[in-house]
């Protein structure tokens, strides 16, 4: 006699690469990985058509594109208030690209790489509310904020001291784990791992999870 659960929904993807094969072979392999799908584009305008047209729950960017490049749709996706998850997807291995792609909105960085199985994981890892940058470039990553001067206009705010459980909290933040899986890792309900997480966003002046852990880093408390 058949179950009657329901298996979980497959992640609706905006798969977004100026090169024709590249964007066509992803799509591919995401779709045999369990990946659904739903539009592809091929620079930043018609990747803001596709999110209007098909709403999808996780947008994977290049970020090299002619014309209308990722920077640009990033930009135009947080103008025009489009809030979906962005993983950046891309062959460009270079701390300032992946500085400026995490201050524009999105929600992870990976380079092309990766296998099938890390990239469909770190999709539904985004869809469920969680982040992602790959360990390749996080260690890198992690140094240039560090070093960087803050950008000019930047937020000054001076922050307030995060507890022990809010900075263990924004660890796992940082490595990728949506608000359920933190709640499973530390043994938590599910609402007081979210309250940690807008207590951290108001202590450190953050409007998002990214941000968060952007300006943490930057104040030497993920160390």
């Amino acid at each position: 006699m058949g179950g009657c659960g329901h298996e979980p929904a497959r992640p609706r993807v905006l798969v977004v690469d100026d090169q024709t094969l590249v964007r066509q072979g992803i799509g591919t392999l995401l779709e045999l990985a369990g990946v659904e799908v739903i539009s592809q584009a091929a620079d930043g305008a018609e990747a803001l058509r596709a999110c209007c047209d098909h709403t999808p729950d996780v947008i994977l960017l290049d970020l090299r594109m002619p014309v209308y490049d990722g920077l640009w749709f990033l930009d135009k996706q947080s103008q025009l208030g489009i809030e979906i998850p962005t993983l950046v997807l891309t062959t460009f291995d270079d701390d300032t690209a992946v500085f400026e792609a995490l201050r524009a909105g999105a929600r992870g960085y990976l380079l092309k790489d990766v296998t099938v199985d890390q990239l469909s994981h770190a999709i539904e890892s985004l869809a469920s509310g969680g982040n992602l940058i790959g360990p390749s470039i996080n260690d890198r990553l992690v140094r240039a904020i560090q070093a960087a001067p803050p950008p000019a206009g930047a937020d000054q705010t001076v922050v307030e001291a995060l507890t022990d459980r809010e900075i263990e909290v924004l660890r796992l933040v940082a490595r990728g784990y949506s608000n359920r899986q933190i709640a499973g890792l530390i043994h938590l309900a599910e609402g007081t791992v979210k309250n940690h997480i807008s207590a951290t966003l108001m202590k450190l002046g953050a409007r998002d999870r990214t941000n968060a852990v952007l300006r943490a880093i930057r104040e030497g408390m993920l160390g």
